[in-house]
C-alpha cells in the first residue's frame, strides 16, 4: 500500500536539532513581523528558529512527529514558525525504575517509547542526545528500519543532516 500509513516516520527533537544552544558564539536572530506568530519573548530561543527548516523538512517523503519535551507547544510556538502543520506530538511516559536502569546503561529516556509509537514501521529519529546505546538498543527491538541520527546542538540542523536525512528516507 502506497498510502502515507506507510512513509517512514521522522521523530523530531526540537532543542538541539531546530534550536541550537551551547556555542560561545552569537546564533544568527531569525525575528518575524508576522503578527499572528507566537511572541517570542514567550520563550527567549524562538528567535534562533530558522523558517528555512520548514519548507526542508517538508521536502522530505516522511509523516513527522514531535519528539520533544515542548509536548504540544511545538504545535503552537513551533510549527507555526516554521510554516508547519500541526504534527502528531508524542506522549512521554512518566518515569519508572526501569528508566534509571536505562540510563545507567546509557540508553535515552526516549528510545523505549520512540519504538512503541513506531510499532514496527520504519522511522527516522533526529535528537541531540543519541548515542550507540541507543542504536544498538533499537537494532534489537525494532522490527523495521531505522535511522538514529545525532544532531551537533551547537548547530543545530544542517546541510549534511538534510541530505543524511533525505537519503534515508527516500524509497528505493
Amino acid at each position: 500500500m502506497a498510502g502515507s500509513a506507510q512513509r517512514p516516520l521522522l521523530f523530531l527533537d526540537v532543542d538541539g536539532p531546530l534550536i541550537p544552544f551551547g556555542s560561545p558564539h552569537p546564533y544568527p536572530l531569525y525575528e518575524t513581523d508576522r503578527p499572528e506568530l507566537p511572541d517570542a519573548t514567550s520563550h527567549p530561543l524562538l528567535p534562533r528558529l530558522d523558517p528555512s527548516h520548514g519548507p526542508r523538512l517538508k521536502a522530505l517523503p516522511c509523516e513527522m512527529v514531535w519528539a520533544t519535551t515542548w509536548a504540544a507547544d511545538a504545535n503552537e510556538c513551533i510549527a507555526p514558525r516554521l510554516g508547519l502543520p500541526e504534527l502528531a506530538v508524542v506522549a512521554w511516559p512518566e518515569p519508572s525504575d526501569a528508566d534509571e536502569r536505562d540510563e545507567r546503561a546509557g540508553l535515552h529516556w526516549k528510545t523505549r517509547t520512540l519504538v512503541g509509537w513506531a510499532a514496527g514501521r520504519p522511522f527516522a529519529w533526529v535528537d541531540d542526545e543519541i548515542s550507540d546505546a541507543d542504536r544498538a538498543w533499537v537494532a534489537a527491538h525494532h522490527e523495521g528500519r531505522a535511522l538514529l541520527h545525532r544532531v551537533d546542538a551547537r548547530s543545530g540542523l544542517g546541510d549534511a543532516d538534510y541530505r543524511v536525512l533525505g537519503e534515508w528516507l527516500r524509497p528505493g
